[in-house]
């Protein structure tokens, strides 16, 4: 994936058999009051692709933008998340019945478990809740956030186990895991094991909300390309083929971001953005043991 040509009208086909745009915008903390109007300077800038969730309280404007752009419903991939408090079969039923509630689309592009807090029988739960929105046509993509290797491994043991019972596709297939990605938070083990299984990799906070602004190496490149340190972090994003989720409620670092397509970086520049740190910027749900 990460080999192609990339442009902004790029996208990676998920085992589902759908397509995932892979530049998304995400709205996480982004006020309700001002989500639409950001929104619709996203699809301004030729982002087609949104990820909200649950627990942001802005899935309503969200799909409001979605219905007010022109665009084809079909030319918009939408992403909600599962709430870690509402997981669980009956819970994540009630949680995806609430989403369609919130925004009135007839359907869902991709439903993640957003967190896998609440122990294995609520993961569990939860997933089977998700295969069967799916199933029903409701949910075409579905996946999880956060996942560390044994939440990934505890959830392939049990779609295998479904598959014994049911046959092929009766557990669910793992479309999509998202992630905090980015060259202080590599996460090989988890990108390994994602890629084994044709899982589209998902990064969010990609720009390490500018904590990582002026790092020598980051500044160096920015100047080399006459790109901003912003543009060269989802370019590394987007060349580890990667499906990078950068968000702002400016108008002009939104068109910026989606300015990442007129250069590359090469193999050096790749090296100088390798670090051994593991540093998360927000919280780290991977390494939760419940």
């Amino acid at each position: 994936m990460a080999n192609e040509k990339l442009t902004i009208e790029t996208k990676y086909r998920m085992r589902s058999g759908w397509e995932i745009p892979v530049l998304g915008f995400g709205v996480y903390q982004t006020p309700s009051s001002i989500t639409s109007s950001v929104t619709q300077q996203a699809f301004h800038a030729r982002y087609r692709h949104i990820d909200s969730a649950r627990v942001y309280r802005n899935e309503g404007p969200c799909a409001d933008a979605i219905r007010e752009s022109g665009l084809p419903r079909s030319q918009i991939f939408f992403t909600s998340k599962i709430p870690s408090g509402q997981l669980g079969y009956e819970p994540t039923r009630k949680s995806i019945d609430a989403a369609f509630s919130t925004t009135g689309l007839d359907y869902i592009d991709l439903m993640l478990i957003h967190a896998p807090y609440g122990g294995k029988e609520a993961r569990l739960g939860a997933w089977r809740a998700l295969v069967e929105a799916q199933k029903a046509g409701r949910i075409r993509s579905i996946g999880v956030s956060n996942y560390g290797v044994h939440h990934l491994d505890e959830l392939e043991a049990y779609i295998k186990g479904r598959e014994r019972e049911g046959g092929p596709g009766a557990g669910g297939a793992i479309d999509v895991g998202q992630w905090e990605l980015h060259p202080w938070l590599a996460r090989e083990d988890i990108v390994e094991w994602a890629r084994k299984r044709d899982v589209v990799i998902e990064a969010y906070s990609p720009l390490v909300r500018g904590e990582r602004w002026g790092e020598p190496s980051l500044k160096r490149l920015a100047e080399k390309h006459g790109k901003t340190e912003a543009q060269v972090l989802l370019r590394w994003s987007l060349q580890k083929g990667f499906v990078p989720l950068p968000k702002s409620v400016t108008e002009e670092r939104i068109k910026a971001n989606a300015e990442v397509y007129g250069f590359e970086l090469d193999g050096e520049d790749m090296k100088a953005l390798e670090t051994r740190d593991y540093a998360p910027c927000t919280w780290d749900p991977t390494v939760s043991r419940d």
